[in-house]
């Protein structure tokens, strides 16, 4: 009985994730054009024809620029809630109404060996929400595009085995940037997105024991570096005693498929 995963494209221009059992096999969000989906999926040896399905955290570009196409290439069914589905419906093109599926918020679907669990979070589109996915014991959580992680969050994400977690902005670099105030004070604010400093408040918060795999994601190409976040991030678990390895991802490179042990 496994759980296995790979970060296929994570950041600012682009982002997927594939989770899998014996049993099932799910893409969230397809972030990038169809041709480069495939080619993800090619560099990891997975057939994208034998999924299951797609779930859907938000709307933006960068989450279902591919969506659409995926979907009809492969005949796959999409689950996202009802917001989200009046807010994206008219830029997938067309899709046949069994296709279509509703993925409320805070719910629990099970398929087959694989539990996964919708949860809200605060960001600027018509009703996001992330997931965890739970497989014999094992918990993987999905944790990406919020503003701030309120106890909810962390009371729903909390003693994973493995996370895949925002670490999108280190503050100064924001601060000092190019980027217009406006954009700025989107993404410091409560629905932008989790800073290097806060990512790593957060996960002192919420891992345990059992948490064997942390991911940095979402991060950004303006405002971030992958070794900056590392090191920040690091520096605020290790001021509270936690040792524990940090991985990067990438918008254009996937993670290893990692086997949840």
């Amino acid at each position: 009985m496994t759980l296995r995963f790979s970060v296929l494209a994570s950041g600012s221009t682009g982002n997927a994730f594939y989770v899998e059992t014996d049993k099932q096999r799910f893409l969230v969000d397809a972030g990038l054009s169809g041709k480069q989906m495939d080619q993800l999926f090619s560099k990891v040896q997975v057939d994208p024809a034998a999924l299951s399905g797609i779930l859907v955290t938000h709307e933006h570009s960068d989450h279902i620029k591919g969506l659409g196409i995926m979907a009809r290439k492969y005949n796959l069914p999409i689950y996202a809630n009802e917001k989200t589905w009046k807010a994206m419906e008219n830029s997938l093109g067309k899709l046949t109404t069994d296709q279509k599926f509703f993925f409320g918020m805070n719910e629990v679907k099970t398929f087959d060996d694989l539990d996964i669990e919708s949860f809200g979070v605060s960001h600027d589109a018509a009703e996001p929400m992330f997931y965890t996915f739970r497989h014999d014991g094992k918990k993987v959580a999905l944790v990406t595009d919020l503003g701030y992680v309120s106890e909810r969050i962390k009371k729903t994400v909390e003693d994973a085995d493995a996370y895949i977690f925002e670490s999108n902005h280190d503050v100064e670099m924001l601060r000092m940037g190019r980027y217009p105030w406006s954009v700025k004070r989107r993404i410091l604010g409560d629905s932008g997105h989790v800073s290097n400093e806060d990512c790593g408040l957060a996960l002192a918060d919420i891992i345990s024991n059992r948490t064997k795999r942390i991911y940095l994601a979402h991060l950004s190409l303006d405002n971030n570096m992958k070794d900056l976040a590392r090191m920040s991030v690091q520096g605020v678990l290790q001021e509270r005693g936690i040792h524990i390895d940090l991985h990067d991802t990438d918008p254009k490179e996937p993670t290893p498929l990692y086997e949840v042990v």
